[in-house]
């Protein structure tokens, strides 16, 4: 027996390292922190959600965004806005994120046209992951924008909405796509 506990004491402590790495691959049980920005990219943090920007979006101060909006960033070409990123928090009362879908539909102006409406998922804790995404389009004067707004609840259970807004043909689908992907709950 004595013989055995060397090779015994070795093969648990083996056994044990695999453990330690399987839980650091897979984020320490299924809680996921948050997503990363993109190489480059901005964020817009708040207390309970994040979002990345591609570089040429200039975060918006205190005093120059919307009460509504706990963070904004906005691209401007030749002086004028072409298109915004804004977080707003607590916006509704709402017990699931279909529910912070329809309240974040309402902000969507009279006039423009729903492209639809799905379930995502966003990075964060395990049980307010679940989101929706809410794709539209409505015209500004001359331009023609897409909106897409992703809304759920954090992990206090409060609202949020993520929006972008970019006049057609500023801001690429793969950037829409990273922006998108990059939101994240804590």
């Amino acid at each position: 027996m004595a013989a055995r506990a060397p090779g015994g004491a070795r093969r648990v402590g083996l056994r044990l390292v695999a453990a330690v790495a399987l839980l650091a691959l897979a984020g320490c049980g299924s809680d996921q922190a948050a997503s990363v920005a993109p190489k480059g990219w901005g964020t817009l943090e708040t207390p309970s959600v994040t979002v990345a920007h591609p570089p040429a979006f200039k975060e918006q101060g205190e005093a120059e965004r919307s009460r509504f909006n706990a963070a904004a960033a906005t691209l401007t070409e030749d002086g004028r806005a072409v298109g915004t990123i804004t977080v707003q928090l607590g916006f509704t009362e709402a017990d699931s994120a279909e529910e912070a879908a329809i309240g974040a539909e309402a902000g969507i102006a009279l006039g423009s046209t729903l492209k639809g409406q799905k379930e995502i998922t966003v990075a964060g804790p395990e049980g307010r992951r679940e989101a929706r995404r809410i794709d539209f389009e409505f015209t500004r004067g001359p331009d023609r924008v897409r909106g897409v707004i992703v809304a759920g609840l954090d992990t206090a259970r409060k609202a949020y909405a993520v929006r972008v807004d970019a006049v057609k043909g500023r801001l690429g689908d793969d950037d829409l796509k990273k922006i998108v992907e990059s939101v994240a709950v804590r």
